[in-house]
């Protein structure tokens, strides 16, 4: 599954790459092969984008029927199967599924994992051709080879560290479970630290992407949230 993914997006990237470096002549500083990383991963998350807003959607119901949930829980703590009908009818007066997100994230997981695999080994997966690869302009401004880690912490790993606390932050959800809005808050101290740790020792291309596929979604993020703040303030 995953080569097959990863050939897919991998032909994704090369076109990308094709088109892009058709266009005119190469900036010295800013390889065609740095455009193509951040322009794929934007198509790549527009295409991913339908099923990122009902992931989000799904996340803001379940924050809202919190209280509830919990009221039913505590009334009917000592019968279990009336708690569990009750749910179910809460679940069905809202138009909720609990199951819908974890669904959304089992889809995307094999298909994030194979675009990661693309920009870790991007000779095999898209630019195939013998010596192709090798010969490419990979700079990046301060980095001359796009296969190298980043020669400076301050640079692709700790944008990349910053991106990851920023995205993480503005998922918090105000009505959630206490318990969950705990984990959620170490996650958003553990998860930087993780990121910026493997971007020193990875390839700055790897990073590159991650800087632009969060980037994509804290924006992503700030909109649905302001979408759906005018939405509650309507109702």
């Amino acid at each position: 599954m995953k080569a097959f993914l990863g050939n897919i997006l991998g032909a994704l990237l090369r076109n990308v790459y094709s088109i892009i470096s058709s266009m005119g002549t190469e900036p010295e500083q800013f390889s065609y092969y740095a455009m193509s990383i951040i322009v794929t991963t934007i198509i790549f998350k527009l295409l991913l984008l339908p099923m990122n807003l009902q992931q989000v959607k799904s996340t803001k119901k379940m924050g809202e029927i919190q209280p509830q949930l919990k009221e039913i829980q505590k009334k009917y703590k000592n019968d279990p199967q009336t708690q569990s009908i009750k749910m179910q009818e809460l679940y069905k007066e809202h138009n909720y599924n609990p199951a819908s997100g974890c669904l959304l994230l089992l889809i995307q997981f094999p298909i994030i994992i194979a675009f990661y695999s693309v920009f870790r080994e991007p000779a095999k997966y898209a630019f195939t051709q013998p010596g192709f690869y090798e010969a490419m302009n990979k700079t990046f401004f301060w980095i001359k080879n796009l296969d190298n880690p980043d020669p400076y912490l301050w640079g692709l790993p700790l944008i990349a560290a910053l991106t990851t606390y920023i995205q993480s932050a503005i998922m918090v959800q105000p009505g959630a479970d206490p318990q969950a809005q705990a984990t959620q808050r170490t996650m958003n101290y553990f998860l930087p630290v993780m990121i910026f740790m493997a971007a020193k020792g990875f390839a700055a291309g790897l990073a590159l992407y991650w800087i632009a596929s969060n980037t994509f979604t804290i924006i992503q993020q700030l909109i649905s949230n302001r979408s759906l703040g005018k939405i509650k303030e309507e109702k």
